[in-house]
């Protein structure tokens, strides 16, 4: 084969990927054998490919030479070189893959790495891990060979501002038959890496189960294989110690902490397959990505078929690991997993076992289940939204701010209702604190009665379902009627409570109608408040408040007007009825204090700064 000796080509980094190799360049994060674990994983996907386009174009691996990974250190020349002989990259392919960062969320990503002084989890979270290569190396030269061409390119960079790209010299060529090179002309400081023995910890800490052979190739003697290559879900329970589990975990989800919970077991019967998942102890950078992709791999016969094929509903995305199944078609497309019969049938299987194991945990290791549920609720509760089958399930394993403490769940809720209590009631907002002084809150809290206290935005979303738990129907305190009157007030709170007299309810409301008109859809008296003047909520028939106001940001429309509560006990009530040329001024000062209470400005803040300069040189006694 005659090479081309043509002029290199050089081509810009996209802007993000230049900012990123400055990052990388000029920052110095603690872990930064992070890049070899990143080159090797790389690696291996790039075995699993040719593997898996092997099975339709068996002609791909003519040679019969399983794929494998070789770690090549030179001292004498300062390089270190990861060599795989996995499915290679055209021209193109190096441009897109290398010069490139083809995904959402980029630009928050690069200013979040900007910021942290360990980068290393993020790297590995968002998958750039060929650019931390960087950290450790002042050049590097790829060279690479897509199985089944016989075109080989170059791709090499400084970690400038671009790159260069050119055919392979007949060298080069002929050193790589199929697969990539990455050379790494490594940084002074960065020698230690040409030592066996630390090339040898790294892979036994986080490659160790690689599902390809690793062999370390000295600059003299022959290579050997340096991790263990085993399908470790494969493997007996009884063979396999907490380490095992930990290092599998970092291996295959390429994280650094360690699993909050590890779920192995082997399925017979009607579908054999073996599974091995973990929940995170820490949450991933792309957790609320909008494709909300899990990364649970597929294998078939330990083969590698996709690692987006599915496997879990959305809501446990978080999860990661593998599950290989015995019977699935070994050429089975990524086209037809979506509507696979038996992949179905382990999905809902799997999904069920899952959440069965996560409430097991909530009541032996309840630390252990915080860790997940801390950093991972906010998803989970999609599932209440999405599904039905599992809701009751997913309920259960909820676990709640309330008035009366933290991580309670229902059942406790429900174990402490009070006498005569029908609901499980809720309240909707952006933070706890806030929540905690809504006076939505002050008749509940004066009969002892818990609230369930919500601030992730989920929430608006799921609780707008019909639910009941236990025989108890979720009611939230911003919308429709609600009437504590059968429920007995707190002893200490009755009696502090100090009986004012009521303005007159008619001509009040009356008044207060005529004022506002349109901007609300209902005036009424409150059984909700106890001491401040006013609050709105929703009528029975539209959509919380909560809801309201998040589709309202993301203008999806405008929603029902609200329901304006005022407690007729209030002195400012009842100073409506009694200086009827105020009338208008304070009406709209129990509006517009109501919608700051919730989180909202008024529709005109001048006009309500006017009214309140007003109502104070007036020097009325409310």
């Amino acid at each position: 084969m005659t090479m081309n000796t043509a002029t290199p080509e050089t081509q810009p980094f996209q802007a993000e990927v230049a900012e990123l190799l400055h990052l990388m360049v000029h920052s110095v994060y603690s872990e930064t054998d992070i890049f070899l674990r990143e080159l090797i994983s790389n690696a291996s996907d790039a075995c699993d490919k040719l593997h898996y386009e092997a099975i339709a174009t068996p002609d791909l691996i003519a040679d019969g030479a399983s794929p494998e990974i070789r770690i090549v250190p030179d001292k004498k020349a300062r390089t270190l070189a990861v060599v795989d002989s996995g499915i290679g990259m055209e021209k193109q392919e190096l441009i897109d893959n290398l010069g490139t960062i083809a995904r959402s969320g980029t630009k928050s990503f690069v200013a979040r790495l900007a910021e942290a002084r360990d980068g290393a989890n993020l790297i590995g979270q968002f998958g750039v891990g060929f650019y931390a290569a960087f950290m450790v190396a002042e050049r590097i030269v790829v060279t690479s060979r897509r199985a089944g061409s016989d075109q080989v390119w170059v791709w090499s960079s400084s970690g400038g501002s671009g790159f260069e790209i050119a055919p392979a010299d007949e060298e080069a060529a002929k050193r790589v038959a199929r697969g990539t090179e990455i050379v790494l002309h490594l940084k002074q400081d960065a020698e230690k890496y040409l030592e066996a023995y630390e090339i040898e910890r790294i892979v036994r800490a986080y490659s160790d189960n690689i599902q390809f052979p690793i062999f370390l190739v000295p600059e003299e003697g022959e290579p050997r294989q340096i991790n263990s290559a085993s399908a470790l879900w494969q493997r007996p329970k009884s063979e396999l110690s907490a380490e095992d589990y930990t290092q599998a975990y970092r291996s295959i989800a390429g994280a650094f902490d360690e699993p909050a919970m590890t779920l192995h077991y082997r399925a017979e019967g009607r579908q054999s397959y073996a599974v091995l998942l973990f929940a995170p102890s820490t949450k991933p950078f792309d957790l609320f990505d909008q494709a909300r992709k899990g990364k649970v791999k597929l294998y078939v016969r330990r083969v590698f078929i996709a690692d987006d094929a599915e496997l879990l509903p959305a809501y446990l995305r978080f999860i990661r690991g593998v599950i290989d199944s015995e019977d699935l078609p070994l050429n089975i497309s990524r086209e037809m997993l979506q509507n696979n019969p038996q992949l179905a049938q382990i999905r809902k299987a799997v999904t069920g076992r899952l959440i069965s194991e996560l409430e097991n945990l909530g009541e032996k290791e309840p630390e252990a289940f915080g860790k997940i549920w801390n950093a991972f609720g906010a998803v989970i509760k999609e599932g209440i939204w999405e599904d039905f089958e599992r809701r009751e399930k997913l309920l259960a394993l909820s676990r709640f701010t309330t008035t009366s403490g933290e991580k309670r769940t229902l059942k406790q809720y429900v174990e402490d209702i009070k006498p005569n209590q029908t609901d499980i009631y809720y309240l909707v907002g952006d933070s706890i604190d806030r929540l905690k002084s809504n006076p939505k809150l002050e008749a509940a809290n004066a009969r002892g009665v818990e609230v369930l206290l919500l601030t992730d935005p989920v929430d608006a979303f799921w609780t707008a379902t019909p639910l009941d738990f236990g025989g108890k129907p979720l009611k939230s305190l911003s919308q429709g009627d609600v009437d504590f009157g059968l429920i007995p007030v707190a002893e200490d709170k009755a009696e502090d409570k100090k009986e004012e007299p009521a303005a007159d309810e008619a001509m009040t409301i009356t008044l207060v109608k005529e004022a506002l008109g349109e901007r609300v859809s209902d005036v009424r008296a409150s059984q909700r408040l106890t001491s401040s003047a006013s609050c709105l909520v929703a009528s029975g028939e539209a959509r919380d408040r909560a809801l309201e106001r998040l589709l309202a940001q993301h203008d999806k429309g405008a929603g029902q007007k609200p329901v304006l509560e005022i407690n007729l006990k209030h002195p400012l009530v009842a100073a409506i009825a009694e200086t009827r040329d105020a009338a208008g001024d304070l009406s709209f000062l129990l509006l517009e204090q109501a919608q700051i209470l919730d989180g909202e400005l008024p529709e005109d803040p001048a006009a309500f700064a006017g009214r309140l300069n007003r109502l104070v040189l007036r020097g009325l006694k409310l």
